[in-house]
């Protein structure tokens, strides 16, 4: 016992003992994202970033340990009256991040307090420039603006405010009935336009249907037309092709009887039928006269021709028969 009050009571190892201590409170390790503010003699000397850091014992302090990640806000719900003095609750959230630890220790007391507070201020501000319906429709606006209004005030505390989220809108029951009345009314407008719309395709593609099948019949008359006229055309050119045909066939027969005549009345039996069939014409011409008319008129001689012409007759058709 007496040996280790002894050893305690040296001032070797007091003075060992204060050179740990010293050493440990010169040397610090900062984790990532964080940043250690020092105050010397109770002024803002550095700020330490991650790693390994020195500073001099008893004359330099941690002042304040600032975190440098991103940091989310919840802004409690309030009150804000919009443009066409409707009362609303809203709440929302803010996202910030520190850059600048010294800033945000030297410039602001608590910086997450002074945040919210503007947040609620910037809040109600936004609001109150818009109306209702802008309310719901341009929620997005509404951040942006609240984002930019933050962005400007929160500059010298060493901070950045990334964005800003709306949470809900309350509105009161009254409103709401109304608004929801309101929207009834709208949705029933636009199934009463997009009916008449329907109507109004349904009729137009029937008128075009319509045109088409009109359109569709004219061509296949026309067309109809056409092919009969083609029709007509070719029985025509047939039927004149036939008839073509019949007068050379007709034409042919009569040379080829004339022909046959020809070479018979060459003969002279040929050439007694020849007289005896002109002699039975004249005859069976003056019966057609006589059986016409009751009266005949002759220039004398008549009489005379035809008993010469039946005489001939007869002769040729004696001599046809002896021939016989």
């Amino acid at each position: 016992m007496d040996s280790l009050l002894g050893f305690l009571s040296s001032p070797a190892v007091w003075i060992a003992a204060v050179l740990i201590f010293t050493l440990k409170k010169g040397i610090h390790f900062v984790p990532q994202n964080r940043g250690y503010v020092i105050y010397r003699f109770g002024k803002y000397t550095k700020t330490l970033s991650s790693g390994l850091n020195f500073i001099i014992p008893y004359i330099e302090s941690i002042e304040a340990d600032r975190n440098l990640k991103e940091q989310t806000l919840v802004i409690p719900q309030q009150s804000a009256i919009t443009k066409d003095n409707i009362a609303l609750m809203i709440d929302g959230v803010l996202f910030i991040k520190v850059i600048d630890a010294a800033a945000a220790t030297n410039n602001i007391t608590d910086y997450k307090l002074a945040c919210t507070q503007l947040a609620m201020t910037s809040m109600r501000n936004a609001i109150g420039s818009m109306e209702l319906d802008d309310c719901f429709q341009n929620r997005s606006a509404i951040n942006a603006k609240i984002q930019d209004a933050m962005q400007d005030a929160t500059q010298p505390w060493g901070l950045i405010v990334l964005r800003f989220e709306l949470l809900e809108i309350a509105i009161p029951p009254s409103i709401k009935e109304d608004m929801e009345k309101q929207m009834t009314a709208e949705r029933q407008k636009r199934s009463a336009i997009l009916t008449a719309e329907g109507v109004k395709i349904a009729a137009i593609t029937t008128a075009e249907g319509q045109k088409q099948a009109r359109v569709l019949d004219a061509e296949a008359a026309k067309a109809e037309q056409v092919l009969a006229a083609e029709a007509s055309r070719e029985a025509q050119i047939l039927e004149a092709t036939g008839k073509s045909e019949a007068i050379r066939l007709v034409a042919i027969a009569e040379a080829e009887a004339l022909t046959t005549i020809g070479r018979s009345a060459s003969t002279e039996e040929g050439k007694q039928a020849v007289t005896f069939s002109l002699a039975q014409g004249a005859i069976d011409a003056h019966k057609a006269i006589a059986h016409e008319s009751t009266v005949v008129l002759s220039d004398g001689h008549t009489s005379e021709n035809i008993a010469n012409t039946v005489a001939q007759a007869m002769a040729v058709s004696s001599a046809i028969n002896h021939h016989r």
